[in-house]
């Protein structure tokens, strides 16, 4: 149990450090663009539906704080508009917020080429990724499910170690976008 526990602090030690300084200072300017692609929507039983969507990334001129735009778009702007703002709070550490203009502001989190933001919303528990993959391409991805766990094991002694409890969470939806600007 101990040499879990350390691994996993290690671990997440590591990874809180390990961002791609270079990647951290450019981000978003070096994201900005209007990007497009499909969006495929899946669930256990395969693909269940697919729609166009678009990315807008834009420094806000006005903005003193360096805000940019990241507007999203499922379909067209009348069918599903999303206007949100990017807004750094710590841009050294990768830490941003995504402000979407209605009261939620949820916190973003740029790991390397990564933008991740992880919330829970109506008992859902939602993972969305942003992935720079080269100059033009970026991948999004969502994963969602049930905030409430399908299993719990462990909690047991093995021997001398102490098994730590595990709860395992189920996907319900998942999502993913090749976008291109």
């Amino acid at each position: 149990m101990h040499n879990i526990i350390l691994c996993l602090s290690v671990f997440y030690t590591a990874i809180s450090t390990a961002q791609n300084t270079s990647d951290s200072l450019s981000f978003p300017a070096s994201w900005q663009g209007d990007w497009s692609g499909t969006l495929e929507i899946f669930s256990g039983k395969g693909k269940i539906q697919s729609v166009e969507m678009h990315l807008e990334i834009h420094k806000i001129d006005t903005s003193k704080e360096g805000r940019y735009t990241f507007g999203l778009v499922y379909g067209s702007k009348e069918q599903d508009w999303r206007p949100y703002e990017l807004v750094p709070v710590a841009p050294e550490r990768g830490v941003w917020k995504v402000d979407e203009k209605n009261s939620i502001v949820m916190e973003s989190y740029l790991y390397g080429p990564k933008l991740l933001c992880w919330f829970v919303v109506q008992g859902n528990r939602i993972l969305c990724t942003y992935e720079k993959t080269g100059d033009h391409t970026m991948v999004f991805e969502v994963l969602s499910g049930s905030e409430t766990a399908v299993s719990t094991t462990g909690l047991t002694k093995q021997g001398e170690e102490d098994i730590p409890e595990v709860k395992t969470f189920p996907v319900g939806v998942f999502q993913r976008a090749v976008l291109r600007r």
